[in-house]
Parts: C-alpha cells; sequence; structure tokens
C-alpha cells in the first residue's frame, strides 16, 4: 500500500506493480480534499479516469454524498453460479450454447418487448410501489422501459460468459447493473446537485464532485432512489441469471441434467452503502471497486480473454473492505479503437466463442491492465478461492 499526502486527507493505495497516472492521481487527490471526507481515500489497483471520481475508488463520507461519485450505472454489479456441469459436458462448437443465452438475455440497447413473469412479479413484490416514489420526487426519471428492461445486459463492458474453474467445473458469469432507470436516476441528482452547489455559491476543484448534503430533501430522495436502484441491479442479475439457466436446460444444446452447485455470487462495485469504519458512521461510496468484508465472497473479472476469479475478502480495515471491481482499463475507449485492430481481438480472444468484430474492439484484453498484476497488488485485500476462464463470452 502506497500513502500518498496531499492538500486534503491522506490516499491510501493498493497500485504496486500496475499503472496509476498523473490524471487519475489528481483526479483521486481532488476527491480526497473534500471537507466531508472520512478518514482518507482508498484506491483500488484497477484505477483509471472517471467522471467525477476515479473508477477503482473508495470513498467514505460524513454527512454528504457525491452523485457522480456513484455514477449512473448505479447498482452494476457481478452474479456468478456454479453449475454441476463439467467441462466434458460442453459441446466442442459452443456457438450453440451462446446463441440459447443470447435468445433469452437481451444485449445492447435491447429490452423484452413486454416484462417478463418475473419482472412482473418483482415489480408488484416492492420494486413498482418504490419507484412511483422515485418518480413523485424527481419527475424527469421517466417509467419508459423499466420494467421491460428488467432482465437484460446492456452494453459497453456488460457481459455474460460460461466459464470453467482450476477443477473443470463450469460457472455461468454475468455482469449488469441498473439499466436506463439507473442512468436516468444518477443523471438527475448529478445535476440537482449542482444546481445545489450553486445555490451555495461554493467552488470546488471539479464540478462533478458537486455534492448532496444530509438531512435535506434532496439528499433524502437520492438515498432512497439510489437504494431503489440498487436492488433493482441485483433482481436484473438474478432473472438474467434464471433465464439463461433455463435456456441451457431446455435441451437445444444437448447438455446433461444439471442443476446449481454451492457457490453464487451477486455482488455490486458501483454503489453507496452505509457502513462504520474507524469509528464512525459513513456512507461508502465504491466506484469500481466490491465489498471484501471478513469470509465475504465477492468476483472480480479479468477481459475478455482473460482470467477471473472468486474471491473472499480478508476485511483489510485500511482499504474500507473493499476490494477491486476488475481489471480497470489502461486504454480509452476511443484509445483503443484507435490502436488496436481486429486481428488484435482475434488474437487475445482465441479459444474463446465471442464476437470478434468492430463493435467490440473497445473491450479487447489489451485494452485492460494485467489482471494478474492488480491480483498481485491486493494480496491483502482478498484470497482467490476460484480461478476461471471464460469459454464463451457475450457483449452487447
Amino acid at each position: 500500500m502506497e500513502v500518498i499526502e496531499n492538500a486534503g486527507h491522506p490516499i491510501k493505495a493498493w497500485v504496486d506493480g500496475v499503472e496509476f497516472d498523473e490524471n487519475a492521481r489528481k483526479q483521486v487527490a481532488n476527491m480526497a480534499s473534500l471537507p466531508f471526507v472520512h478518514s482518507h481515500v482508498a484506491v483500488m489497483p484497477d484505477v483509471h479516469l472517471g467522471r467525477g471520481a476515479t473508477v477503482g475508488s473508495v470513498i467514505p463520507t460524513i454527512g454528504a454524498i457525491v452523485p457522480a461519485a456513484v455514477g449512473v450505472d448505479i447498482g452494476c454489479g457481478m452474479i456468478a453460479q456454479k453449475l454441476t456441469l463439467r467441462a466434458e459436458d460442453l459441446p466442442t462448437d459452443l456457438r450453440g450454447v451462446r446463441n440459447a443465452i443470447e435468445h433469452v438475455v437481451p444485449v445492447g440497447k435491447a429490452a423484452h418487448r413486454d416484462a417478463t413473469p418475473a419482472a412482473e412479479r418483482a415489480w408488484k413484490a416492492d420494486l413498482g410501489e418504490r419507484y412511483d416514489r422515485v418518480v413523485e420526487r424527481a419527475p424527469k426519471v421517466s417509467t419508459r422501459n423499466v420494467r421491460e428492461q428488467l432482465g437484460t445486459m446492456g452494453g459497453g463492458n456488460h457481459f455474460c460468459e460460461v466459464c470453467l474453474d482450476e477443477a473443470g467445473d463450469v460457472w455461468l458469469v454475468l455482469h449488469s447493473g441498473s439499466r436506463g432507470a439507473g442512468n436516468r436516476i444518477g443523471s438527475f441528482y448529478i445535476e440537482r446537485a449542482h444546481e445545489e452547489l450553486e445555490r451555495a455559491g461554493v467552488t470546488i476543484a471539479d464540478r462533478d464532485l458537486a455534492h448532496l448534503t444530509e438531512n435535506t430533501p434532496a439528499f433524502d430522495a437520492y438515498v432512497d432512489a439510489v437504494g431503489w436502484a440498487q436492488d433493482y441491479a441485483r433482481t436484473n442479475r438474478e432473472i438474467m441469471m434464471e433465464n439463461a439457466l433455463e435456456a441451457l436446460r431446455d435441451g437445444k444444446v444437448k447438455l446433461p441434467r444439471f442443476a446449481r452447485a454451492e457457490t453464487v455470487v451477486n455482488c455490486h462495485h458501483n454503489y453507496v452503502a452505509r457502513e462504520r469504519h474507524f469509528g464512525a458512521d459513513v456512507y461508502v461510496t465504491r466506484k469500481g471497486a466490491v465489498r471484501a468484508g471478513l469470509d465475504e465472497l465477492g468476483f472480480i473479472p479479468g477481459s475478455m480473454g482473460a482470467r477471473s476469479f472468486v474471491v473472499r475478502g480478508l476485511g483489510n480495515p485500511e482499504s474500507f473492505e473493499s476490494c477491486s471491481h476488475g481489471a480497470g482499463r489502461r486504454m480509452s475507449r476511443g484509445e483503443a479503437m484507435r490502436t488496436l485492430t481486429l486481428k488484435d481481438l482475434a488474437r487475445e480472444t482465441h479459444g474463446v466463442e465471442c464476437r470478434k468484430d468492430a463493435g467490440v474492439l473497445d473491450e479487447a484484453p489489451s485494452a485492460y491492465k494485467d489482471i494478474d498484476d492488480v491480483m498481485a497488488a491486493q494480496h491483502d485485500l482478498v484470497r482467490i478461492v476460484h480461478t476461471l476462464r471464460q469459454v464463451v463470452c457475450i457483449k452487447g
């Protein structure tokens, strides 16, 4: 761990052997300069430049939350389920497996034509009534496609993978968040924080570090909305997992009968939570970071052609019981599109059944940091339980 002193609170960074460029350092320093930060800011080894707050940062605050630090992909995270299938149970040609999942899990901007039965059940049980309250306090947050997007993956770096672990057991892994509803909530309250800042006549180093103050109507509304979005994201992943498992069980891909094995992970990595650290009750914003409390399971994916890891937290208090959420980008999407070629993508994803076209070039493995370096840099934050390699990767 590197301790960086600056004009504000200290920064504690797990970056040994990984890139932590000057722009990202400046961005973290701006965050650490905010007066309501508690103790210090923690930086994970997948750190890279983000909007307002750096991706791969953990920010504890008292009396305030920065909506741009939470971001617009609220509740984005991972779900991973071990199956009773073995590597030898999979067909040699995995296109059928990929097609079966793609048929039931809409990707990119696609949504279900109508809300699925699982989405309707979740909506009636809890999500619908709570969302009505969200919209009541934030009228610009529309109700369009909210139910229809439950059970959909989205685009960008969201994915679904079939993986094999070190013992040859099969896993199904999904990465997604709160879709359009979470984006609209995040965008609305980022702008609301800007307005609150201007009303107060306060100047800060980065406008995107505008915050909402505890015990104000805007703060209370945001906390409720972000809690809803995080629950929506978790439910979204659960519904996709059920739909994908059902698609693989229906016999079209000729797999043996299988069931869930014991290991399952469903963790956020873009979210805010109320926790206690260093003697205080704080709001912990993890932007591209996973909670890694003692013995808690988490999931750290690599890239389309790199290994991923099921981990168990070591509860390190200096990281606010956190770890990285992935490998972290070393190239922006624009730089990756300019620098990499389709031959690079094909070479780096050799042996993986996946898209290999220009639409996913910015997701090529070499656009990301080396996941092994990232894992080495956080050896005191997590213990590796399983090492996975993907054989099928679906991206929007």
